[in-house]
This record gives structure tokens, sequence and C-alpha cells, in this order.
């Protein structure tokens, strides 16, 4: 008898254990997702993508907003003990879902990583898989002891938290979407500097294989003897890699003018303060935005201050929107994937200064140029 009660204290501890668990789990799963709706919209389109449902990408915002209010909800229900039959019924079937959905991820790689965490942790498709294995045994413990958790208020104020919970969550996501996130995980946040002040040079390796008795050496170049002969008729070429020892924040941003110079270092390491206009879709930029770059040029033409405006669109594109909206900054042209990251707002502007981001703004609260120059230029 006594050992009977023991193990049911030890299976009801390991239950609680869950609960908890997979409650902070999707609590913080939701959290880093939510709070930046774009980038998780962004990894929702791969998806729809993929799977042939390119007819819902129109609804990929409100899906993600929606999808990362569900998850905290019912992280907030669990590892509060609010209502749990039904946050457990929600957290067994989600589980069944994303544990199936992440094992054809892993093994056939339709998108490169699932994106669970959002940009705080990056997985690959096989640690996703790992992580969700665990999560759906919590689960699992969770589910079969449903009936037994009870919380503490009566269940209409729990079912009615649970709501309001839901509710001020597609709130905050909705902020975060019109104002930037209010926590960045992006290598382009704020105090980052995005650039390497002492570059180390760059490596490239060559593998060759010997034909006859099919050994395989790796060279350093320019460190092989390409100049022997008899040594390049007994070795053919096989593959080779390429090693950057340097790691810094932007490290992927390719910045050309229109002409296809490469001019990424005058940018982002001007020693002055550099306002960079990001817009991956020109097309897409509302009038409310266009005003105000219109009054940022008309005041920038009386001021010194640097402004680059970076797009993804051909030249074509650029002069028609400069033409139509008597907008003519200086335009460079910049991958859309990295201005999607850069700022979170189309259009989105960035100021730097000696390559460090001061501030970022979705056009919606971009100030105007008197504001600029007093608060941020010390003007």
């Amino acid at each position: 008898m006594k050992e009977k009660t023991r193990k049911e204290k030890i299976f009801k501890i390991i239950a609680q254990v869950s609960r908890i668990i997979t409650g902070a789990v999707f609590m913080f799963s939701g959290f880093v997702k939510g709070v930046d709706p774009m980038g998780t919209a962004y990894k929702i389109q791969d998806y729809l993508v993929a799977y042939n449902f390119d007819f819902l990408i129109p609804l990929a915002l409100s899906l993600a907003i929606l999808l990362c209010a569900v998850e905290f909800t019912v992280g907030f229900m669990l590892f509060f003990n609010l209502q749990t039959r039904i946050s457990a019924w929600i957290l067994f079937l989600m589980m069944i879902f994303f544990t199936g959905l992440t094992l054809y991820d892993a093994i056939y790689e339709p998108v490169p990583d699932c994106g669970c965490f959002g940009e705080a942790i990056i997985l690959t498709n096989w640690q996703t898989f790992y992580k969700n294995v665990v999560l759906i045994v919590l689960a699992v413990f969770v589910f079969i002891c449903r009936k037994r958790f009870v919380g503490v208020p009566h269940k209409f104020v729990q079912s009615l938290i649970s709501i309001i919970v839901f509710i001020l969550f597609i709130g905050f996501s909705t902020y975060s979407y019109k104002h930037l996130p209010v926590v960045d995980f992006l290598e382009w946040k704020v105090g980052n500097k995005l650039y390497n002040e002492n570059p180390q040079p760059i490596e490239y390796y060559v593998t060759y294989q010997n034909k006859e008795t099919l050994e395989t050496k790796e060279y350093l170049l320019p460190d092989f003897p390409y100049n022997d002969s008899v040594w390049i008729e007994r070795w053919e070429f096989v593959s080779q890699r390429t090693y950057d020892p340097n790691d810094y924040h932007g490290k992927s941003l390719i910045i050309q003018d229109t002409i296809g110079n490469i001019v990424t270092n005058d940018i982002i390491q001007n020693p002055d303060y550099q306002l960079i206009i990001t817009s991956y879709n020109l097309s897409d930029i509302t009038p409310k935005a266009i005003k105000k770059i219109q009054k940022l040029e008309k005041a920038h033409n009386c001021d010194t201050l640097s402004i680059a405006f970076l797009t993804s669109q051909e030249n074509d594109n650029i002069n028609r929107f400069a033409n139509e909206n008597g907008i003519f900054l200086d335009y460079y042209i910049s991958d859309d994937i990295i201005l999607k990251t850069m700022v979170r707002s189309n259009p989105g502007f960035m100021l730097l200064k000696e390559g460090v981001v001061i501030k970022k703004w979705s056009y919606r609260d971009f100030p105007d140029y008197d504001e600029l120059n007093k608060k941020w230029l010390n003007k």
C-alpha cells in the first residue's frame, strides 16, 4: 500500500513538472515569435510555398499573430494551472501535429529551419524534432493527468483570465508589428556594430583525390603542388570550401550602387551619422510613408546628413518610384531578405554612427527632421 502511494506521488510530481515545463516552453516560444510577427509571417510563407498552399500567403501575418497568441495562451494556462483539461487537449493535439511536421522537415528539408523559437534560438530541423519528441512525452503526462490538475480560481474566472491573456497578446503582437519588435533578437538590433575593425583574411581550401589509391588531401590555397605536372597527373580535383574567420553583425549585408559597384563599407563604416532607409518592395510603400520620406528629403537638402536608400528593386523600378514621388535620394541595391531583417517595416529607418546601430524606426514612428536632429543627431 505504501509502495503504491509512493508511486502515485512520484507520478503526480512528474505530471506537475511536465505541466510547468511545457507551459514555460510554450510561453517562451509564443513570446519570441509573437514579439516579431513579421518574422514569423515570413517563416509561415516559407511553409505555405513549400507545401503548395500559396493561396494562403495573404493571410500569413494574421496566421502568425493568431498562432503565437494561441501558443502563448496555452502555455500560460498550463503554467498557471488554468482550465488544464482544455489546455491539455490543445497541447496534445498541437504536439502531435508539430512533431509529425518537424519529422517530415528533418527528413526532406522543405524549409531550412522551422523557426519554432523565432530569431531568439535557431535550431536545425533535426534538433527541432528531438525537442518535440521530449515535449510530446511531457505532453502525454499532462494529458493523462489533465483531470487531476485543479486550479485555485473558479472555472469561470480561469476562462476569463485565459481569454484576457489571449486578447492582450494579440494586442501586444499587433503593436510589435506596427512599431517594430519590443524585443529585437536580430543581428541588426540597437547597439550592435555592423563591421569588424580588424578583419582576418578569408581562407580557401581545395580537396584532391589520388586516382589510384583514392586517398584524399585538403590544401590551403595556394599551398599545394599545382606546378608539379607529375602530381597533377595522379591527383584530381574533388571540391573546395571557404573559411571566413570573421564573425560580426551585418556580415551578410552587401550594398551595391545602381551601376553594380560594392559600396558596403563606405556606408556602414561612415564615421559620421548615417541614415539608412530600407524598402524591399517600393510599390508597397504607403502614401503616409512616402510623405515622410518627401519631408525628410526636403529637409535633408539643407543639411549634410548622409542618407542611403536601400532597396532590392531593379533600376527601372527605382527610377519610376523616384520620378513619381519626387524622391531623389541616393539609391542602393541589396538583398530583399536582408532588408526584411534589418528593419521589420517597409520602409524602415536605421540610424548608424561608425557602424553602430543607434536607433531603428518603423515608418509610423519616424520623427520629423527637427526632432531627429535634436534628439538623435545632437544638433
